[in-house]
């Protein structure tokens, strides 16, 4: 299947949604072409603000238009929407439950040659930590869409993380619902949770498991907050073993949220893949997927050896 931009995605939807809602304004901070909000600019000029490389006042911004009734889609990159735009994001867009939606692209390793600077591998961290955020990290392009479309119909503020490089689309998953997950894989032997671009090398790695006789289940938690708690307890009710994989730190993020749900409702052995609370570097995403173990290869390394201990 071919591989598409989940950001182009995104500015396609902004232009969808802009035909049927004159009150939707869409800003950016001097990343238009790399986000690709610049679709929107271009077939409604008048709606679309560019900050330049101002992000606390793109946010800022963004709360006082939310205040005066407009629905606002602000965009940059993840690292720059999440840990440089964090005061104005808390203080004046959530504290108010404004109508504010973010959504960064370039999130996560995968950014790959430009470098540590740019890679927001902390992002999910920052921001659930903030009450009224909500936050999703769809695993495609047609979910990019349906996120979208989820945020603009639902009042307060949401995140929604979007990555640099092309997508494969996902075959024969659930229609989305937000605030819950999707089951794309049935197993027997241990459940593999993932989000985002993760999700699809999970779903490599338990072809590679099955091929030596370990059958795992392929989760998709596209919504990170709210988290579906259900679904993780029914899963802790099946599997002895659960492993969660994150293009993202291991503290804070989906491992986090998985962990700290079911060490309160249905104690099970929890296992992770993401980064291990370092900076990232300037590399291809491949090469950077496969360094710091986030590769299918890895995810079946790991997940075979947390099953047969």
């Amino acid at each position: 299947m071919d591989k598409v931009y989940a950001r182009d995605v995104y500015g396609q939807t902004l232009v969808e949604l802009g035909q049927k809602d004159k009150d939707l304004v869409v800003l950016d901070a001097d990343l238009s072409g790399s986000t690709r909000t610049a679709i929107f600019q271009k077939a409604f000029p008048d709606r679309f603000f560019n900050f330049g490389v101002a992000e606390q006042n793109m946010m800022a911004t963004a709360a006082g238009l939310a205040s005066s009734g407009k629905v606002v889609f602000a965009s940059t990159f993840a690292m720059f929407a999440t840990a440089r735009a964090l005061d104005q994001v808390r203080n004046s867009i959530c504290s108010n439950n404004f109508n504010v939606k973010i959504v960064a692209t370039h999130g996560g390793i995968t950014v790959g040659e430009d470098g540590a600077s740019h890679q927001a591998l902390e992002d999910i961290n920052f921001f659930r930590a903030i009450p009224n955020m909500k936050i999703i990290v769809p695993a495609d392009g047609p979910q990019t869409r349906e996120a979208v479309i989820c945020a603009y119909k639902n009042k307060g503020p949401f995140y929604i993380r979007l990555g640099r490089s092309k997508i494969s689309s996902l075959e024969n998953k659930a229609n989305f619902i937000f605030g819950k997950g999707q089951s794309l894989k049935e197993g027997k032997d241990l459940a593999i949770i993932a989000c985002g671009i993760m999700v699809q090398e999970a779903l490599a790695a338990s072809a590679i498991l099955e091929k030596e006789g370990i059958f795992a289940a392929v989760v998709n938690l596209h919504s990170l907050k709210p988290l579906d708690e259900d679904l993780l307890v029914n899963l802790a009710k099946n599997y002895k073993t659960i492993l969660v994989c994150e293009e993202h730190q291991v503290t804070g993020g989906l491992f986090s949220a998985v962990a700290e749900t079911l060490i309160r409702k249905a104690p099970v052995k929890v296992e992770r893949i993401g980064i291990e609370n370092v900076f990232g570097q300037s590399g291809s995403p491949k090469e950077l997927m496969e360094f710091y173990g986030l590769s299918a290869d890895c995810i079946a390394k790991k997940a075979k050896k947390i099953f047969r201990q």
